[in-house]
């Protein structure tokens, strides 16, 4: 789990790498696109079916629309306008989001303990989102990419429903992830035919390497892990492979980015890292 928290910790930075000259639309759709083939060819080796009944086609298919579409889509377009560091801290989130909508959707019953740590999260994303709206001077392209890295988040949690349905529809999580990542690139493309994106390619190191980075680690490693935490733990508390993340990623911002935050956003990050260890604590989520 460390490792997959490394690995998430330094995509934040990557994306970056992969902004200016291709559309983030193509980059997303080439990063998922190149994954959901190494995945499904890896199902083919080891003779892993592939079948899937249209119920699970149809999970998988929200599933990959909000996670790997929508999801990220807004994750690289916020990137064009803060710092990586910050979208990192505000996508810890996604574990308190987690909690409340599962507590509603498929009635799982949490811990106090789970509660708590869910309000000192949200609570800190909150301040990490005032401040760097403030040290910005209420900037409008600030702003915009903040409420970017919030649509993203929230669109991942509802996808994160739909893995779910994938789960109680006995669908195997490495086929699964598979074609959850491949709709969600088809769902890219007809996006970025409809819109008419450009899609061209960067054959440079920085790029190329930067994409195999996020598409073999940060795809097919972290999310197979991901999700098989999830099945194992619960959506809600699944994220604790990420409470490492947050901290990772401003450092890696620091460091190449040249980023600089203030007290109020280290006070954000702690927030946040308290809210997980207390998620990480909390007895397993039950149903109602």
């Amino acid at each position: 789990m460390l490792i997959c928290a490394l690995i998430w910790g330094t995509t934040w930075y990557a994306i970056t790498l992969q902004l200016g000259t291709v559309d983030p639309v193509a980059s997303v759709t080439y990063r998922f696109g190149l994954a959901a083939a190494v995945i499904f060819a890896g199902c083919l080796l080891t003779g892993r079916s592939l079948k899937m009944t249209r119920a699970q086609h149809l999970a998988l298919m929200g599933q990959g629309l909000f996670v790997f579409t929508i999801g990220y889509a807004f994750v690289y377009w916020a990137e064009e306008r803060v710092a990586s560091a910050v979208v990192a801290v505000i996508f810890a989130a996604l574990a308190f989001l987690n909690l409340v909508i599962f507590r509603v959707v498929a009635r799982q019953k949490a811990a106090r303990l789970s509660w708590a740590g869910a309000g000192l999260g949200i609570l800190g994303v909150g301040v990490l989102f005032a401040s760097e709206l403030l040290r910005a001077g209420m900037d409008q392209r600030a702003l915009i990419g903040l409420t970017f890295a919030l649509i993203a988040v929230s669109a991942s949690a509802v996808g994160n429903v739909f893995a779910w349905k994938v789960q109680t529809a006995a669908a195997p999580v490495i086929p699964a992830t598979a074609w959850a990542m491949a709709y969600g690139t088809a769902f890219l493309a007809l996006f970025g035919l409809a819109i008419g994106v450009e899609w061209t390619f960067e054959f440079t190191p920085r790029y190329v390497l930067s994409l195999l980075h996020l598409s073999m680690l940060g795809s097919v490693v972290a999310f197979l892990l991901y999700f098989t935490l999830a099945r194992a733990r619960g959506y809600a508390l699944a994220s604790y492979i990420s409470a490492l993340t947050p901290p990772v990623a401003m450092l890696v911002s620091v460091l190449f980015e040249g980023a600089t935050f203030g007290l109020a956003a280290f006070a954000g990050l702690a927030l946040v890292l308290a809210g997980q260890m207390l998620l990480i604590k909390a007895p397993r989520v039950s149903a109602a």
